[in-house]
């Protein structure tokens, strides 16, 4: 998928364009120069393709800290991306950190668009002329506040892109996911049984998704060691919170993920936020719960992780745990039957008349409310798609479905189906559609 990222100094607009793109509110959008630290990332579509878009934070190319930081986010950013839309601010003159912006990406060697945003009117088109002397061939004029030349910024984005195409293959793919220095070199040649990666103890050792491709009890596997950062420096070995787009490449690649948690460190947000790209994008998922080699490994330790992990990962109660020393290679064998069974759930297409009988009983037992006097009806369920498994409720009216219902309803399946280790999700159509 085509990586694109927006640069450009503070209050250009870069966030409010980043939302009208991918069409979510996202960034955090104020008057305030530099409200956008971390960079944020989403995916756009536009007639029938696809690309990932990152916002960073506005450039000032200062001295301090809070812009170091901010530039770190930028050249990781320009570094990852195939095209940067560069926006400037239309009613405004160009500024110093406009030209050093400027600089900084013809060094960087990266296709350019310049999008001169806040054009609000036909009156303003004029301005296009004077940004030339950036020397970047591509202009553009938006208004991201009035929806004004979107449609044309993204037909000169996707102009070059074929549609997108879905790779099929017949034996399961699953990426090794989590932050840096979680052990996931170790894990890969631990399950691999030698030495394919190298192995260290500062993060990002690993500079390029790898993949491999073996065989397990007579079946083909590939499995995919996530990327740390392309190039070394002490740019790229201080941004290991933002390591998060090469990830979100290699779980786009695959049926399964698994994720990575170091347990000295314990659970924190950026693992939450990892779990949360491979659920929306669909992915069966395994927890895997490294280094305890390192703390006391006794039944009551176990236990009181497996109540942290329910708690912390609420969104997802259907994953199945695996606790494991990647370092002395103990419980390894655990592993891949958890990713076997989470791929074999994530493919699974369940016969019409027995989901019917599940939803059946389950309406039964616990009728949908009423609202304004009119009640819910569900006349026939089929699954409709797997990769995730989709279940297709031809109802009354959808407007009548409630999260709490729609809840009710997913548990049930999965009381009576094996569907752990896999993300699914309900679709509600009316009967007349």
């Amino acid at each position: 998928m085509r990586t694109v990222c927006l640069i450009g100094r503070p209050n250009t607009g870069k966030s409010s364009l980043f939302n009208v793109l991918v069409k979510e509110q996202k960034a955090i959008i104020m008057d305030l120069p530099g409200i956008t630290r971390d960079r944020i990332y989403g995916v756009v579509s536009h007639n029938d393709k696809s690309f990932s878009l990152i916002d960073t934070g506005g450039l000032e190319l200062g001295n301090d800290d809070f812009q170091k930081d901010i530039l770190i986010q930028a050249t990781f950013a320009i570094d990852e991306a195939d095209l940067v839309l560069f926006v400037v601010d239309g009613t405004s003159e160009l500024t110093t950190s406009d030209y050093k912006i400027r600089d900084m990406l013809i060094k960087a060697n990266k296709e350019v668009i310049v999008v001169v945003n806040k054009i609000d009117n036909d009156q303003r088109k004029d301005e296009i002329y004077r940004f030339y002397e950036l020397g970047f061939e591509t202009i553009m004029l938006v208004s991201a506040t009035h929806k004004r030349g979107i449609k044309e910024l993204l037909n000169t984005i996707t102009k070059d892109l074929k549609e997108e195409i879905i790779e099929y293959h017949n034996h399961c793919h699953f990426c090794v996911i989590g932050r840096p220095n979680v052990g996931k070199s170790s894990l890969v040649n631990a399950m691999l049984n030698k030495e394919r990666s190298i192995v260290s103890n500062v993060a990002g050792t690993t500079r390029d998704a790898i993949d491999t491709d073996f065989r397990y009890h007579g079946e083909d596997y590939t499995i995919i060691d996530t990327a740390g950062m392309r190039k070394s420096g002490k740019i790229y070995e201080s941004v290991e919170k933002y390591s998060l787009l090469r990830s979100l490449k290699a779980i786009e690649r695959s049926d399964v993920c698994v994720l990575v948690i170091d347990a000295e460190e314990g659970i924190i947000e950026q693992d939450k936020h990892i779990a949360g790209l491979a659920l929306k994008l669909g992915k069966g998922l395994v927890l895997c719960v490294n280094k305890i080699d390192t703390i006391t490994n006794d039944e009551a330790w176990l236990r009181t992780w497996q109540e942290k992990i329910k708690y912390e990962f609420q969104f997802m109660p259907y994953i199945n745990i695996v606790f494991v020393s990647a370092k002395d290679k103990k419980r390894i064998s655990l592993v891949m039957p958890e990713i076997i069974k989470s791929y074999e759930n994530h493919k699974m297409f369940l016969p019409s008349s027995v989901i019917n009988d599940v939803i059946n009983d389950a309406v039964a037992l616990h009728m949908p409310p009423s609202y304004k006097g009119r009640r819910l009806k569900i006349y026939f369920v089929n699954q409709s798609d797997s990769e995730p498994p989709k279940f297709t409720f031809h109802v009354n009216d959808k407007k009548l479905v409630h999260f709490s219902y729609e809840r009710y309803l997913e548990n049930k399946l999965r009381e009576n189906f094996d569907l752990v280790g896999t993300p699914i999700i309900l679709k509600f159509k009316n009967r007349s559609e």
